[in-house]
């Protein structure tokens, strides 16, 4: 029976000792070591670049397209607005919310908020037709037109953008590696340095608005296509929660089914590339 007692007795110790020593580990760990099951947030802000687009816009009466249409973006700049919770649509904006379901890859979901204009000032080429009834405004433009060069500076014609925005709903897969040896970082849970890369996918959500031949606009929120996007970043953690990223993101997006006038039948449709680049702020923790 004592026998049994003193073996129970160490069996006892040698649990208690091998829970004391895991703990010994954990405490020497540092939070940065390990990703997997934490969350994070950011909030950000962009500046884009567009290629040409061949537009379509179509309609009862009309039917054309404008060749290689060159737009822009609308920044806003250092601004009180990025954390104006009454104004925060107003600048360019990236919001994400992501997970770590692995030490180096996590999911996320967010919107990056981006203005489209077309370039008002420029001369393009329209093919198609519009025939409008003598009695509205975009009667003058009717005609037959085979590539014929017309200068948008005349606003009844067109005026066309994605302001409020060009809002691209998505979700990614991004891979996050620790670089901090590559610059002698010894302790990273003061600072860390991780390189990101990732891939995505979402639809467009834009609120457009477009005056087009004098006719009255939609100007609401519409889901118009879908989109897809790579990316490359540089993200520096501090103090094992906060961190600033920088992001290059190129992407594609089309869409089919632009709302622009009040009619139904009235709609654009549209394909390019987008080129951002990001600067964000955040946080990370485990729940």
């Amino acid at each position: 029976m004592k026998n049994s007692i003193t073996c129970f007795c160490l069996l006892g110790l040698l649990f208690i000792n091998t829970l004391s020593a895991q703990d010994q580990i954990k405490l020497q760990e540092k939070y940065t070591a390990h990703n997997k099951g934490k969350f994070f947030v950011s909030w950000g802000g962009n500046r884009e670049s567009y290629s040409k687009s061949d537009v379509t816009f179509k309609g009862k009466d009309y039917n054309f397209t404008i060749d290689n249409m060159t737009a822009h973006d609308k920044p806003k700049g250092w601004h009180v607005d990025y954390i104006n919770p009454a104004s925060m649509t107003i600048p360019q904006t990236n919001f994400r919310l992501g997970y770590f379901f692995n030490d180096h890859y996590s999911v996320t979901i967010g919107v990056d908020h981006m203005k489209y204009v077309m370039t008002q000032n420029q001369t393009a080429n329209v093919s198609g037709e519009i025939h409008l009834p003598s009695s509205e405004i975009g009667s003058v433009h009717n005609g037959v037109y085979n590539n014929i060069p017309v200068d948008f500076t005349n606003e009844t014609f067109l005026t066309y953008e994605h302001t409020d925005g060009l809002n691209y709903v998505h979700t990614e897969v991004s891979r996050f590696d620790d670089i901090s040896k590559i610059f002698k970082i010894g302790n990273t849970d003061k600072i860390q340095i991780n390189l990101t890369e990732g891939i995505g996918f979402g639809l467009l959500y834009p609120k457009t608005n477009t005056k087009i031949l004098g006719k009255d606009r939609h100007d609401d929120f519409h889901v118009s296509g879908f989109g897809t996007s790579i990316k490359a970043g540089l993200n520096i953690t501090f103090f094992k929660h906060f961190y600033i990223q920088g992001e290059l993101k190129g992407g594609y997006i089309n869409m089919q089914d632009i709302r622009t006038t009040i009619n139904t039948e009235d709609s654009a449709s549209q394909e390019f590339f987008f080129f951002q680049r990001i600067i964000a702020l955040g946080g990370i923790f485990r729940i």
